[in-house]
């Protein structure tokens, strides 16, 4: 069974389609990403993965089962929000809020069997050196992979990360895309990454869906990743090259807005 399926699925907001006529099928273990431009409706799709959307047309299945029915099942890595650095809300408290959902500032204590659980999942993702600090004094990527963290901290069989690679500086782009696949390969985890720029996923993904001009197309990277559907998507000149050794690069995608590089050294 797939892990998602959508058919003639439509998405409306405040009365108004944002899109229609959608088929898409995950194979489960699948590393997708979701591309298009600014507005289209990207994270639109993960909010009715996560059933905080009903559709307006057609019928969505997610794990076998209707969307918003799977509670741990899922993993979710939102948009990340800046953190401030006040000293009270740690690594490892963030962490812990994938078990327990307290709000920020609130006191999170130990309950048993918790402390091995945080400490597996910050392991994972290779945390140990900085969990222990303020989360506001954390590089913006190692503050990723709290928050990936804290998503797989009760084994999800589906993770849905919306822009993960956002703000982060190039080295750090690369770091956690590499992540997330090590990840979906070793725990069997099917991935659905938005993301702006699709070169630092290139080496991983099985599958690509993009959301442009009210519609929601899928498949291969070989398929889309081309000069006429990007520049089609994208609706501006893009190029697609290949490397010397047989690596895709795009060329010419418009930059995200309110991007800016991090500051801080990668983990």
């Amino acid at each position: 069974m797939p892990a998602i399926e959508l058919a003639d699925v439509a998405v409306a907001r405040d009365g108004r389609t944002v899109w229609s006529g959608a088929n898409v099928d995950i194979e489960r273990g699948e590393f997708v990403a979701v591309l298009g431009p600014n507005a289209a409706g990207k994270s639109t799709l993960i909010e009715l993965l996560l059933g905080l959307l009903s559709p307006s047309a057609g019928t969505v299945s997610v794990l076998g089962a209707a969307p918003g029915t799977h509670g741990s099942e899922i993993g979710y890595v939102p948009q990340r929000h800046a953190f401030d650095q006040t000293p009270r809300i740690r690594g490892t408290d963030v962490v812990r809020l994938g078990l327990d959902g307290t709000r920020f500032g609130l006191p999170l204590p130990w309950r048993d069997g918790h402390r091995a659980q945080v400490q597996e999942a910050i392991e994972l993702v290779g945390a140990t050196e900085y969990a222990g600090r303020a989360i506001g004094e954390c590089s913006g990527g190692e503050q990723q992979r709290l928050l990936i963290a804290r998503a797989l901290i009760s084994s999800p069989q589906l993770l849905l990360l919306d822009e993960p690679l956002d703000s982060l500086d190039l080295p750090n782009q690369s770091s956690v895309s590499a992540l997330v696949d090590r990840i979906r390969r070793e725990r069997d985890v099917t991935v659905l990454l938005v993301a702006h720029d699709v070169n630092p996923l290139l080496p991983y993904l099985d599958r690509v869906i993009y959301v442009a001009g009210g519609r929601v197309l899928a498949g291969p990277p070989a398929q889309v990743i081309t000069n006429e559907t990007l520049t089609a998507l994208y609706r501006t000149p893009i190029e697609v090259l290949r490397t010397s050794d047989g690596r895709l690069v795009v060329v010419g995608l418009p930059e995200a807005p309110a991007h800016h590089a991090d500051r801080h050294a990668h983990p």
